[in-house]
Order: C-alpha cells, then structure tokens, then sequence
C-alpha cells in the first residue's frame, strides 16, 4: 500500500474524537479505491492557544515528519498537510500500536529496542522536543517504534523535555552521528520551510552540537521531563 498516496488523496471520514488530548484530534478512515486505512486528523480549528508556541502546531507535527526522513531515522509516522471535515490541519497514519506498552515498560523489558530508542532520542534533542512523553513512544507488530505527538517541537529557544535520558553520557554510533550530520550539511528545506529562520538556525545548532559532541546529553538538572510523564 502507498500510505502517502491514500494520506493525499484518500476520503475522509470521521470515526471519532481521540480521547486526552488537549488539542482537537480524531481518527479517521482513509479510502481510495480499494485501499483502506486510518490517520490521526488535527486541524487548526481546534488548537488551543499557547504562549510559547506560534499557532499552526500541526506544521510542527509534518516538519517533525520531514526531520526524521532526512535523518534517515523513519521513526515518525507518514504525515502531511490536508483539508479535511474542520479545515486545514495535519493527517499522521495511525499506527496499529499495543498501546498498554509504552516507553518505560519497553525499555526496561526489551533491552533489543535501545538502539531504536537511541534514534528517537538523537530526534528529539535534533528537533528540540519538549513533550517526549512514554505514551509517545509506541509499538507495532513488528517491534518497530514510533514517535507520536510532535506539535511541540522547533522551538528556537533550547526546551527539551523527554523521559527518554537513560542513554546519557552515551557515545554516540558513527552512523547515527552521520545521521545527525546531514541536517548540519544540507538543511532539509521542505523542513525549512514551515518554521522560521531563528527556528531553522537553532535546529542547525542542535544537530552541529550533538555531532560534534558525539555524545547524549546528560539532565544534571533532573528536571527536563514533561508532565505527566506517560
């Protein structure tokens, strides 16, 4: 199946409203054809206001998108811009997760899944995630994770908030320095181009820090986790 075609050009439908989340989400249902699927739908309409962050938090969500592809990471969900029932907003596949399990108890059970961790945790500092929750971590069938809820991220000032700090002081692999690497050396536009230039530069910083240090960051202050924690 070609997600990115039935993401772009799949109808719509409205399942339902997904639950605790602050934020206007729902769950659709894709079809095109013979093809069938379902995304996460946020649109604009339903964002509420915050300080900190510009409105249009679901282009946070497709830049988060675009990051991890040109990191070569693929740890977040296919996403894209789409009109749909309430206006613009963003559409993420939905991933078929175990959602009793989450980041804490997968780390702790499945010590095979730390190098995908160490991926999502090189993501994030790259992209400056402040609401890395464990529920944000999920798994599918074939033990594969991904990362979800990414409208908080981007933002030029440095306001990393994860659970995931079990690696620190870490050295980085060589390819997952690469992997960090080519966002210093070619600056995807496409992610460019739905933040602002002081973002842009501060992603850049990021991404030069992380390789040249080659090392996760350590929270000597205890206090870079998001609330609630799951």
């Amino acid at each position: 199946m070609d997600i990115l075609h039935l993401l772009k050009n799949g109808d719509i439908d409205i399942e339902g409203r997904m639950p605790y989340s602050s934020n206007a989400t729902f769950l659709v249902n894709l079809t095109l054809g013979e093809q069938r699927g379902q995304a996460i739908y946020k649109p604009l309409r339903g964002e509420r206001p915050l300080w900190d962050f510009p409105s249009g938090l679901f282009h946070r969500e497709i830049a988060a998108y675009l990051l991890s592809e040109a990191m070569e990471l693929h740890v977040i969900p296919p996403t894209i811009e789409r009109d749909g029932p309430f206006g613009p907003g963003s559409l993420q596949w939905f991933i078929e997760a175990r959602f009793e399990e989450h980041y804490f108890t997968l780390y702790e059970n499945r010590p095979e899944l730390h190098d995908q961790f160490r991926n999502m945790a090189a993501f994030d500092i790259v992209a400056n995630n402040t609401d890395r929750k464990s529920g944000h971590c999920l798994i599918d069938s074939n033990d594969r994770i991904w990362g979800i809820d990414q409208g908080l991220c981007f933002s030029a000032d440095f306001k990393l908030r994860t659970v995931i700090w079990e690696f620190g002081g870490e050295t980085l692999s060589p390819d997952l320095v690469s992997k960090v690497q080519r966002i210093v050396d070619r600056p995807p536009l496409d992610v460019a181009a739905l933040l602002n230039d002081e973002e842009v530069e501060a992603m850049i910083e990021r991404a030069k820090m992380l390789a040249a240090g080659a090392m996760f960051p350590i929270d000597a202050s205890g206090q870079r986790y998001p609330w609630p924690m799951v």
